[in-house]
C-alpha cells in the first residue's frame, strides 16, 4: 500500500477535479471551472498530473471515482474515463460516494464533529436537492435519496442536535428554516478529488475493488430524454 499510486476522478457536478495519491502522500490536484468542460478536458488534466508529478500512466495502481448523486453527463464521463484506465492498465476500480466526500471535507474541519450531524446537499433543480444525513464516523442516518424541501424537514434530528449544512443545495433549505437554531449552514463546499481520493484510499486497504465491467455511478434519478419543442 506504502507505494500504490492511485488516481481520483470528480466529475458530478460543473467542477472537474483530478487528484494523484501516492501511498497517503497527496503529491497533486488539478481542477476546472469550466461548465461542460470534463469530456474536453478530463484526459488532458490526468496526463498534466502525472506529467508534473513525475509519474507514468503505466504506474498506476488504482483509480477512484465520485459515485454519484450529481450530474447525469458528469459522472457518465467521470466512469467511462475511470473504466477505461482501469480496463487498460488492469487494475482495480475504487467508487467513493459524491455527498460522502463533501461531508468529509467538514468534517475534518469541524471541532468537536461529534456533537453534530452533517447534511451534504446538491441542487437537483426546483425545490430538490440530493441529500443524506451523516455521523461524524461518515455512517448514513439517512440515506442518499432525492429530497423535495420545506419547513418541516429534518425537524426532528434538528430538536436532538446540531446539523451542518453544506452544498450547493442547502442555500435553498437555508432559506425555509433559518430561524432554527440548530441549523448550521457552511458556503462553498464541493466535491473535490482530493477527498475522493483520501477516502479511497481507505477502500483499497479493505480491497472493497468495484466490477469494473458492470459498475454504474449512483445517478439516484431515472434520465429522461425529450424531444426539442420548436
Amino acid at each position: 500500500m506504502a507505494s500504490t499510486l492511485l488516481l481520483a476522478l470528480e466529475t458530478s457536478t460543473t467542477v472537474c477535479s483530478v487528484a494523484l495519491y501516492k501511498g497517503q502522500q497527496l503529491l497533486g490536484s488539478s481542477e476546472l471551472r469550466i461548465e461542460k468542460s470534463h469530456s474536453s478536458y478530463i484526459t488532458v488534466m490526468i496526463a498534466q498530473l502525472l506529467e508534473n508529478c513525475g509519474e507514468k500512466m503505466e504506474n498506476l495502481g488504482a483509480v477512484a471515482v465520485s459515485g454519484g448523486p450529481g450530474s447525469y453527463t458528469g459522472l457518465r464521463i467521470g466512469t467511462s474515463t475511470a473504466k477505461g484506465l482501469c480496463y487498460s492498465l488492469e487494475i482495480p476500480l475504487l467508487e467513493v460516494s459524491t455527498l460522502h466526500g463533501m461531508a468529509a471535507q467538514v468534517i475534518t474541519h469541524t471541532p468537536k464533529p461529534e456533537r453534530f450531524l452533517f447534511c451534504p446537499m446538491l441542487d437537483a433543480r426546483r425545490m430538490e436537492v440530493y441529500a443524506c444525513v451523516l455521523g461524524s464516523d461518515l455512517q448514513e442516518i439517512e440515506p442518499v435519496a432525492p429530497i423535495i424541501l420545506n419547513e418541516q424537514i429534518f425537524k426532528e434530528h434538528l430538536q436532538e442536535q446540531p446539523m451542518i449544512f453544506f452544498g450547493n443545495g442547502a442555500n435553498k433549505l437555508e432559506e425555509l428554516i433559518k430561524d432554527q437554531e440548530q441549523a448550521l449552514f457552511i458556503k462553498e463546499v464541493e466535491p473535490s478529488a482530493v477527498t475522493i481520493g483520501k477516502l479511497a484510499l481507505k477502500r483499497f486497504e479493505q480491497h472493497l475493488f468495484e466490477d469494473v465491467a458492470y459498475y454504474e455511478p449512483f445517478y439516484l434519478k431515472d434520465v429522461y430524454i425529450t424531444s426539442a419543442k420548436k
